[in-house]
């Protein structure tokens, strides 16, 4: 069924893609941005979270909101400065987006939110269910309050769905770029132990099930937005090396040396989260990419 859409973060890798989605399902969209950007077909909206402001009329009409914003995990070292703003951008825009919906007589019924796989923290083989409880250190801290402020909805009755994302496999954007850069320079190695679960999701299947979450009103708490098949850091490294022919060192990255290169951020590639997908694949949800060879080889080839 035809809606108005409205997302935001949506220049980011899963916005992009989720927008030509959505067009080409026939959905009429609305972006809210920082920026003025033009987007064929696309409503845009501007909104600055840390003051607090926000065009109110971007929820005219709106049935769904995705929302994708936030600071970048990676982007910068994690100072106390920058893990409020990452915190924040996450927490406020939230808490933005709930008092225009109750400022205005919106039409808004569906909040489908971002969240992401440090919600469980570092919990080396447990398989991890939605039903887990959040881990410790910064990360699941920063999930735990992202998914506080998201479920905060349900007072203005929002159906509420929100989505564990793990490694987003692409060939331009996410995390892949950056583990097959040193590969590519015959620098390849796994990192830390190595036996870390990484619980990666193809691009196309982490935007298609977001779609399925708007077009289908069941879609209701939260979901591990992961392949049914995970792997190990090593395994990833190996099968990206295959891809790229390239050769992979014997010898691991020490999390030592990660921690002075990287700091605190270390955890990001150290932490092992072994996500089940098994409630999304209850609800009938189909995987273009199951296995991550396969995944790849659409990627590389």
């Amino acid at each position: 069924m035809k809606q108005h859409i409205l997302i935001t973060g949506a220049t980011g890798m899963i916005g992009k893609k989720l927008i030509a989605g959505l067009l080409s399902r026939g959905h009429d969209l609305s972006i809210l941005t920082r920026k003025p950007i033009k987007i064929k077909d696309v409503k845009v909206f501007l909104w600055n979270v840390e003051k607090g402001e926000i065009d109110k009329s971007c929820l005219e009409g709106v049935q769904t909101i995705v929302h994708l914003a936030g600071a970048g995990i990676a982007e910068q070292k994690w100072t106390k400065e920058r893990k409020k703003q990452i915190i924040d951008s996450r927490v406020a825009s939230t808490e933005l987006l709930y008092k225009t919906i109750s400022e205005t007589a919106s039409t808004v019924k569906n909040f489908i939110s971002s969240s992401a796989s440090g919600y469980y923290g570092d919990r080396d083989d447990e398989i991890l269910l939605e039903s887990n409880t959040p881990g410790e250190g910064f990360l699941a801290e920063c999930c735990t309050l992202w998914e506080d402020a998201v479920d905060a909805g349900k007072d203005l009755n929002l159906r509420i769905v929100k989505f564990r994302t793990g490694f987003v496999l692409d060939k331009s954007g996410g995390g892949l770029p950056s583990l097959a850069r040193p590969i590519r320079l015959f620098a390849g190695a796994a990192l830390g132990t190595g036996k870390q679960w990484v619980p990666w999701i193809h691009l196309d299947d982490i935007a298609a099930m977001y779609m399925s979450a708007i077009d289908d009103d069941s879609y209701e708490g939260a979901y591990n937005g992961c392949a049914p098949h995970p792997v190990t850091n090593e395994m990833l490294t190996k099968a990206v090396a295959k891809k790229l022919k390239r050769p992979v060192w014997p010898i691991n990255v020490p999390e030592k040396v990660l921690e002075m290169i990287l700091g605190k951020m270390s955890i990001i590639v150290t932490s092992s989260t072994n996500l089940s997908a098994q409630k999304i694949l209850d609800k009938g949800f189909k995987f273009k990419f199951v296995y991550l060879a396969d995944a790849l080889d659409e990627i590389y080839n």
